[in-house]
C-alpha cells in the first residue's frame, strides 16, 4: 500500500509540473505578443475604447491555474471525461471573453488560459501514454525473455530435434533450417544430413558441385519465403526430373511475419500426403526461430521506446512470443481430453477452466450442465459420507498447500472413485525458478512457489477394488483351509502325547509334530496379516465421524490389566475438546492398540505410559509416550518396515514377534490421510505419534 501511495504522488507531481510547464510556455507567448493575432478574435472593443488586460500576477495565476486545473482533470479523470469539461469551461470562458471585452473593456485572456489549458491536457495525456506503454513494453519483455517451462532445451538444441524426427518419418537426404538476417537473406541455423550410405542414391551422374547446390537452395529459400508457399522442385541434386528425387521449401511464417525457411532434400518424390506434417512441423520451427530472433533483439531504453521505431518493432517481436508461447501452452488443456481420468482445472477463484468428458460422465453431467456450474458444484455431485463438505476439502487445500485424498463408495450404482484435489504452483517443475512473492506492506519480493489454478482428479477404481476383494477372499479361503487340518494335527499330537503307555521315542516325534505345527500356525497367522496390510481395503473401512477421545478412554480401559500385571502405570494427559475426524473407528482402535500393546511390551517395570492427545492446524494428533529401553538411531525409519525387529542389549530379536504391528500402524494412518513420527532415545524411551486430518 506504502509503494503504490508513492508512485500515485509521483505520478500527481510529474502531472502538475507538466501542467506548469505548460503555462509559463503559454506565458511566454503571451508576454512576446506571439498571440496577438489570435487574442484579437476573441475580444470585441467597445465604443469607449480597447479592452484592457487584467495586471501582470493576475494574467500569471490565471494562466497558471487553467493549466494546474486541465492537468489535474487528466490525471484524476482520464482524457475522455477529462475532455468534456476543459472543453465546456473553455466554451464559458470564449463567451465571457467576448462580453466582458464588449461590454466592461476588460481582457481575460482567453488565448493565453485557452493555451495553457490544452498544452496542459496533451501534456499530461502523453505522460500517461508513455508510462502504459512502457510499462506494457516491460511486461511483454519480461514475459518474452521468461523460459517458458515446456520450452525444454535451447533453440538450436530444438531445432536439431525437430530435423531428426523429421530424419525418422522422411527418406532425408539432408534438411536445412534457414533463418533471416537484417538484409532478409536466408542464413543457415541448423543443417541435418543422413548418413553416406543413405545420401548416396541412384542418379547415375557425378556428384554436382555443393556450393552450386547450396545456391541453388538458398534461391529457393528466397522464393518461398517471398511468395509465401511450399515450392516443390522435382529432380533437384543434379538428377534429371524424372531421377524419383525432389526438393522441397517451406517458409517458416509466426503471425505473419517471415522468419526463416525449411529446406528438404528427399530421397524420394514427394508425397502429398506428407504436407501437413511439413506444415506443422514448420510452425514449431517458426515459433522457435522467432521466439530466438525477438530475445536477441537490443531493447531500447524506456524513455526512448514511446517514440523509437525500433522499440515498436521489439515489442511486436515479443508480442510473437507470448503469442508462441501461448499456443504451445495451450495444449494442455486438450491433452486432457484424450485421458482415461476425469480431470477438471479451476481458476482460483473457483471458475472451471476445462473439464474432459471423463470427469463429466463420472459427475452424471452434459457439457452445458457443466457450463453454468463452479468448483463447488462440480464437486456438489461427488458428494459421499466421507466427502460431504467439498467447500471445506478445498479450503483446507488453499490453506496447506496440501493435496485432498478421498476414496468415495457409491451404492447406487456401486462405484468407488479415487478423488483427488490438489493446488498446482509455479514450482511443479524442478527446473523453473520460483516466482518472486511481494511482502506485505512493500519491500523485497520474497521467493515462493506461486499458485495458479486447482486440479480435481476422479479415477474409477472399481474393478481394482473387486479385483483386491476377489483376492482377499481367495487368501482367506486358502488361510481357513490351510488351518483346519493343521488344528487337527495339533490336537491329536497333544491328545496322543498325552498316552502314558506310548514309548519315549514316539512321544518325543510326537512333540516335534505339535512343535512345527504351532509354529505353522504362526506363519499362516503372519502371512495373513501381510496380506491385510498389503490389501488397504481388506476390511470393510467405514469412513465416519470419530471422536479420538473416546477411542483413548476404551483402549486406556482394556490395557489397564495388562499393565498392572507389569506394574506400569498407564496415564491419559487432559487436553482441549477434539473436533471429529474421518475414521474408520475398528482399524483407529487397533492403531491405538497395537501403539500401546508396543509402549507395555517394551517398558520395563515401574516405569509411566503416557497417552495424549493435541489439537494442531488442521489435524488432530495422539502421541503414546514410554520411559522404555529407546530404538536405537540407525532403526528408527526401519521400525515401520514389514517382519523388521530391534534387537536390543545385544540379545537375539524376540521370536514372538512378527515385526508387523508398527507396519500396519503406519498403513492405516496413511490410509486415512494422516502421517506417522517417532522419537526416540536409547535408554531414556520412545514417542510415538500419529495425526488424523481434523473434519
Amino acid at each position: 500500500m506504502k509503494n503504490i501511495l508513492s508512485a500515485s504522488s509521483k505520478s500527481l507531481f510529474v502531472s502538475n509540473a507538466l501542467s506548469l510547464a505548460a503555462a509559463a510556455l503559454a506565458c511566454a507567448l503571451w508576454g512576446a505578443g506571439l498571440s496577438a493575432s489570435l487574442e484579437s478574435m476573441f475580444v470585441l472593443d467597445g465604443a469607449s475604447g480597447a479592452s484592457v488586460p487584467p495586471r501582470t500576477w493576475v494574467a500569471l495565476l490565471l494562466v497558471s491555474a487553467a493549466g494546474a486545473g486541465a492537468g489535474l482533470a487528466v490525471e484524476r479523470m482520464g482524457a475522455r471525461r477529462a475532455s468534456r469539461f476543459v472543453a465546456a469551461a473553455l466554451a464559458l470562458l470564449c463567451g465571457a471573453s467576448l462580453a466582458a471585452s464588449r461590454f466592461l473593456q476588460l481582457d481575460v485572456l482567453f488565448v493565453p488560459v485557452s493555451m495553457a489549458a490544452l498544452g496542459a491536457f496533451a501534456a499530461v495525456q502523453t505522460r500517461r501514454l508513455w508510462a502504459v506503454d512502457a510499462a506494457l513494453a516491460r511486461n511483454l519483455r519480461r514475459v518474452a525473455a521468461q523460459p517458458s517451462v515446456l520450452e525444454g532445451r535451447g533453440a538450436n538444441a530444438r531445432l536439431l530435434s525437430g530435423l531428426k524426427l523429421l530424419d525418422t518419418v522422411l527418406p532425408l537426404e539432408e534438411a536445412v533450417i534457414f533463418c533471416l538476417d537484417e538484409t532478409g537473406a536466408p542464413v543457415a541455423a541448423a543443417r541435418l544430413r543422413a548418413s553416406a550410405g543413405g545420401a548416396q542414391g541412384g542418379g547415375g551422374g557425378a556428384e554436382p558441385d555443393r556450393n552450386n547446390v547450396w545456391r541453388e537452395g538458398v534461391r529457393l529459400c528466397e522464393r518461398a519465403v517471398a511468395s509465401g508457399e511450399m515450392l516443390i522442385q522435382p529432380g533437384e541434386r543434379g538428377g534429371t526430373a524424372g531421377d524419383g528425387r525432389a526438393t522441397v521449401v517451406v517458409p517458416l511464417r509466426h503471425e505473419g511475419h517471415a522468419v526463416g525457411a525449411l529446406l528438404v532434400r528427399l530421397r524420394e518424390g514427394f508425397d502429398e500426403s506428407d504436407r501437413p506434417l511439413l506444415l506443422t512441423v514448420s510452425a514449431q520451427f517458426a515459433r522457435n526461430l522467432q521466439r530466438d530472433e525477438a530475445r536477441a533483439l537490443d531493447v531500447p531504453r524506456d524513455r526512448a521506446a514511446f517514440f523509437s521505431a525500433s522499440a515498436a518493432t521489439q515489442r511486436l517481436e515479443s508480442f510473437g512470443v507470448v503469442s508462441g508461447l501461448l499456443a504451445e501452452q495451450s495444449f494442455a488443456a486438450h491433452v486432457l481430453s484424450e485421458a482415461s481420468e476425469g480431470h477438471a482445472v479451476a481458476y482460483l477463484d473457483g471458475t472451471l477452466a476445462c473439464v474432459n468428458n471423463p470427469m463429466l460422465e463420472e459427475a452424471r453431467l452434459s457439457g452445458e450442465e457443466c457450463r453454468a456450474l463452479d468448483i463447488f458444484g462440480l464437486l456438489e455431485q461427488f458428494r459421499a459420507g466421507v466427502f460431504d463438505e467439498p467447500s471445506i476439502a478445498v479450503r483446507r487445500v488453499l490453506q496447506t498447500g496440501q493435496a485432498y485424498e478421498r476414496e468415495l463408495t457409491y451404492l447406487e450404482p456401486t462405484r468407488t472413485l479415487a478423488l483427488r484435489i490438489a493446488l498446482v504452483t509455479d514450482g511443479a517443475f524442478a527446473k523453473r525458478e520460483p516466482a518472486r512473492w511481494p511482502k506485505e506492506g512493500g519491500g523485497e519480493a520474497a521467493a515462493g512457489p506461486l499458485p495458479l489454478c486447482l486440479a480435481v482428479t476422479v479415477r474409477d477404481v472399481t474393478s481394482i477394488k473387486e479385483y483386491e476383494k476377489l483376492k482377499s477372499d481367495m487368501l482367506s479361503l486358502m488361510s481357513h483351509e490351510l488351518r483346519t487340518p493343521i488344528t487337527s494335527i495339533n490336537g491329536f499330537a497333544e491328545l496322543l502325547m498325552a498316552d502314558e503307555t506310548i514309548p519315549a521315542e514316539a512321544r518325543e516325534f510326537l512333540g516335534i509334530i505339535n512343535t512345527e505345527s504351532q509354529r505353522l500356525t504362526r506363519m499362516i497367522g503372519t502371512f495373513l496379516s501381510v496380506a491385510k496390510l498389503e490389501q488397504k481395503d481388506r476390511q470393510e473401512v467405514l469412513m465416519a465421524p470419530l471422536l479420538l477421545d473416546d477411542v483413548v478412554r476404551d483402549t486406556m480401559s482394556s490395557f489397564q490389566p495388562i499393565a498392572k500385571r507389569k506394574r506400569i502405570r498407564l496415564v491419559e494427559k487432559d487436553c482441549v475438546k477434539l473436533p471429529p475426524v474421518a475414521a474408520d473407528r475398528s482399524l483407529i482402535t487397533q492403531v491405538v492398540s497395537n501403539l500401546l500393546d508396543n509402549a507395555v511390551k517394551y517398558s520395563p517395570e515401574r516405569t509411566t505410559v503416557t497417552l495424549s492427545t493435541a489439537l494442531e492446524a488442521d489435524a488432530v494428533r495422539l502421541t503414546v509416550e514410554d520411559r522404555g529401553y529407546g530404538i536405537p538411531p540407525e532403526d528408527v525409519e526401519r521400525v515401520w518396515e514389514k517382519f523388521y525387529r530391534v534387537a536390543r542389549d545385544g540379545r537375539v530379536k524376540e521370536e514372538e514377534s512378527t515385526g508387523l504391528g508398527l507396519s500396519f500402524v503406519r498403513e492405516v494412518v496413511e490410509q486415512h490421510g494422516g502421517a506417522v513420527e517417532l522419537e526416540s532415545e536409547v535408554g531414556r524411551g520412545s514417542k510415538f505419534s500419529f495425526t488424523l486430518p481434523r473434519l
